[in-house]
């Protein structure tokens, strides 16, 4: 799921390191003032968020649910204006969601528990609906969120001419 400031929804990926409770990415070299003080009650809420779910939800999700500590931009982000929240990955060691819990503090980390919960279920929510619509062979969201990116890129072409 992407983020920006004028919705949420997508996919992509960075290395970072947490160091001295900062996140620290080697692509950009940078030090992310994001603190790690609350990625246990992240966790909380995902796993209280995946018991709302019904089981066949989880079927060939063979790789789990992953929280992880990057803080991850697109790779056409302009000025870091476009987070990556939560990522659906189909790949050779099979299928699995990953959360990105450095995006999410940055982005929702001043929301109270009950309104960061609401947040982490729509990016999970999202992510599962790219799984669910992959095992019904639709891809309706991955096309809504081309049409995102085509809006995005739109946005910065009229922008920069």
């Amino acid at each position: 799921i992407y983020t920006n400031s004028f919705q949420e929804i997508g996919n992509f990926s960075e290395k970072l390191f947490y160091f001295k409770n900062f996140l620290y990415n080697k692509n950009r070299n940078e030090v992310f003032m994001v603190s790690l003080e609350r990625i246990d009650e992240v966790n909380e809420l995902l796993d209280e968020i995946c018991e709302e779910l019904p089981s066949y939800a989880f079927e060939h999700l063979n790789g789990g649910i992953t929280l992880s500590e990057e803080v991850k931009y697109h790779p056409e982000s302009h000025n870091e204006d476009l987070l990556i929240l939560g990522q659906y990955e189909r790949s050779i060691l099979g299928l699995s969601i990953t959360i990105f819990y450095g995006s999410v503090y940055l982005m929702y980390g001043y929301l109270d528990r009950e309104d960061l919960k609401d947040k982490l279920r729509h990016v999970l929510f999202h992510e599962f609906t790219h799984h669910l619509e992959f095992l019904a062979r639709n891809y309706d969201l991955e096309i809504e969120d081309e049409e995102f990116m085509e809006d995005y890129r739109k946005r910065w072409k009229d922008y920069e001419d």
